[in-house]
């Protein structure tokens, strides 16, 4: 019997599909050559813009809510970031 939908949306499975998917988006990789030191104290889980999902995407994954950014709108890995930050009083 297969499982009801919104169960199998939030099946460990999926949520290892979804980081397979979505991971290539970044805007700044950590492990390119170019990535500044600066940058891991301006990651998007720091950001006040920064919307976590919930469910088993919620530990890594959120949504930027930032006009000001070119990733507004759009699912960001918590690591991941952009020249428009802004700390989040909260922290991470």
């Amino acid at each position: 019997m297969q499982q009801p939908l919104r169960k199998q949306a939030q099946s460990e499975e999926h949520g290892r599909q979804c980081h397979g998917r979505w991971i290539v988006l970044l805007h700044r990789d950590m492990n390119s050559p170019n990535y500044k030191d600066e940058w891991y104290g301006e990651q998007c889980g720091g950001c006040a813009y920064y919307i976590r999902l919930e469910g088993v995407l919620h530990e890594d994954w959120g949504v930027c809510s930032n006009e000001e950014s070119p990733c507004d709108g759009t699912v960001r890995f918590e690591h991941d970031g952009c020249e428009a930050f802004v700390e989040s009083l909260d922290g991470w």
